[in-house]
């Protein structure tokens, strides 16, 4: 439980955040202190642009003035420079910091990344932004579902080749279809709410097996093959961690029923991309709408790229004009949590990173 009364803490904002968000933050906690020196700051490029514009570089006079700022408060916003070195030189560096909350939904790569060992993970609360991106991931899985379904790919074709086709060719109808959520955390779930809007019947995967109102059938992802036997599409919302490691492998794909739509908005370490590329060319998978990849940026000469029926998104699926105000709400909900020695939300675990 947190001890400090709140006079006695200060934020610092470690990434660009308009003034207007952190005046709200200081206005619903006036007993905090919120350190924000914009100039130190690099500009966004575009909403949510929080690692800021990469040509951005501080005089060695700023650069003080940033470490210095960071090593007198006890609460960051981001991480530093938005990397996991600038978390490493902090967490190191600033004995009294307690909490920080990250931009990322995944947040724990990066905690994993800094190399910071487990000691000081345990006396550092690191909260990630997850749920925050669950509606826009949901928009953009349920996009990938209606484009697999209604062959926006052979549409596309077709006309930049001014192609007419001789045999008009039928879509298939979302509505009354399967669909399984590898993943049913805040994510997954807001997928879900989408997909039952259009008519679709919901199964999924949850480390913790357990009834949930309008899904069908819960299981851990053991029960993954079994989901998959009847579904007509499949999301991957899980993250990337040595238990999901290529769990979407050949043997998967194979338990998938020939035409399957396949969505990842989860982590591209959850699959086996040798394997996905196998089961698009057999016809296991009729389309796969990609936001995320092992490798990122995703490789040149990666077949992914040129495939007739692959979506590649540039893991842009979660951005929204909107994130920057509801990372800064969500932020100001949990410090009025942290002030009251509540139980912070969506911790990074140490151990597992996620």
């Amino acid at each position: 439980m947190n001890t400090m009364t709140s006079d006695e803490l200060t934020v610092a904002i470690a990434v660009p955040l308009e003034t207007e968000y952190v005046d709200r933050i200081r206005a619903a906690h006036p007993s905090v202190k919120v350190l924000h020196e914009p100039d130190l700051l690099p500009p966004e490029r575009f909403p949510a642009d929080h690692a800021g514009d990469p040509d951005f570089q501080r005089t060695t006079e700023q650069e003080e003035r940033y470490w210095a700022m960071l090593r007198a408060a006890d609460i960051l916003y981001g991480f530093p420079n938005e990397n996991p070195a600038g978390l490493a030189t902090i967490a190191e560096g600033n004995q009294r910091l307690q909490w920080i909350q990250a931009m990322a939904a995944g947040a724990g790569g990066a905690v994993k990344a800094s190399g910071v060992n487990t000691a000081i993970l345990q006396r550092i609360r690191i909260t990630t932004s997850a749920g925050v991106h669950a509606l826009p991931l949901a928009e953009f899985a349920l996009l990938g579902v209606l484009n697999g379904f209604k062959r926006t790919a052979e549409l596309a074709q077709d006309q930049h080749t001014k192609t007419w086709p001789e045999l008009r060719t039928p879509t298939r109808l979302v509505n009354g279809s399967r669909l399984v959520i590898a993943g049913l955390g805040e994510i997954g779930l807001e997928t879900a709410r989408l997909a039952r809007a259009l008519g679709m019947r919901v199964s999924g995967t949850k480390r913790t097996v357990e009834a949930l109102e309008g899904i069908d059938h819960v299981s851990d992802n053991g029960g993954l093959p079994d989901l998959l036997a009847s579904a007509d599409a499949v999301v991957n919302t899980l993250p990337g961690t040595p238990y999901t490691e290529k769990l979407f492998n050949h043997e998967i794909f194979s338990a998938m029923k020939p035409g399957t739509v396949f969505v990842n908005v989860g982590r591209g370490t959850v699959v086996d991309e040798d394997a996905l590329l196998e089961a698009l060319d057999n016809g296991q998978v009729s389309y796969a709408c990609l936001d995320v990849f092992a490798v990122e940026p995703l490789p040149a000469d990666s077949p992914l790229w040129e495939h007739p029926r692959v979506m590649v998104s540039p893991h842009t699926s979660a951005l929204s004009a909107a994130e920057n105000r509801l990372i800064a709400e969500r932020f100001t909900g949990n410090l009025g949590i942290f002030l009251a020695g509540g139980e912070l939300p969506h911790l990074v675990d140490p151990v597992h990173f996620y």
